[in-house]
């Protein structure tokens, strides 16, 4: 399976919540349906908070990942 490259990659390491879920928010707001959103962050509450929000949103969470107390989410606009 070939790996999945982002469209657009936001950084939020060293916020903490609301901040990645409103950066998170507003670079799908300003793309097109099927691309793919990286969003980096070290706030442990992102895991939870971005699957929730991407649940209530309808956005797809493509993956997970954690590295170092860093995660990594993969998301694909609808």
């Amino acid at each position: 399976m070939a790996e999945i490259k982002a469209d657009i990659i936001v950084d939020t390491k060293g916020m903490s919540c609301p901040m990645p879920i409103l950066k998170t928010k507003k670079a799908i707001d300003g793309m097109r349906a099927g691309q793919i959103l990286e969003v980096i962050a070290t706030d442990p509450a992102s895991k939870a908070d971005i699957t929730v929000f991407l649940n209530r949103v309808g956005h797809e969470l493509v993956e997970t990942k954690e590295q170092d107390g860093v995660f990594f989410f993969l998301i694909r606009k609808r």
